[in-house]
């Protein structure tokens, strides 16, 4: 599946505190409470890259897979870049978003979590995401 600005707001839209913006106009970044969670390149011969963090225990197990490479943003580790992102199935694209958003609201604030808490008390946590 190609993936693109639509489908990773239609992915997001439930989630509290979710913001979607392009950035420097070749890039839209998903974020929660200013960091980011997930980019797509949106123009040159990257067009069409999601980018997104991950596990540390899974990093390298992705990154030795075909079509999947460590993301060139030297401040984000564990940061993982499809390169191929029309190899995976819409629901495979939504999971590694959504474990990219529990991974970086985990990193919040106590203060900052409780206020995104309150927006929505439904948004996945890491509990959640272990169950499915």
């Amino acid at each position: 599946m190609h993936v693109n600005a639509t489908d990773l707001e239609e992915f997001s839209s439930a989630w509290s505190g979710v913001a979607a913006a392009a950035s420097r106009e070749d890039e839209f970044v998903l974020s929660v409470s200013g960091r980011a969670f997930a980019t797509l390149c949106l123009r040159g011969p990257e067009r069409g890259r999601l980018s997104f963090a991950v596990e540390p225990g899974q990093f390298v197990e992705l990154t030795s897979q075909s079509g999947i490479v460590p993301a060139h943003y030297a401040a984000r580790p564990f940061w993982i870049t499809l390169t191929e992102p029309e190899r995976f199935a819409r629901d495979a694209l939504e999971d590694f978003v959504r474990r990219s958003y529990v991974l970086v609201r985990a990193g919040l604030s106590k203060r900052q979590q409780t206020a995104l808490d309150a927006l929505q008390p439904s948004a996945p946590n890491k509990h959640e995401m272990r169950k499915a």
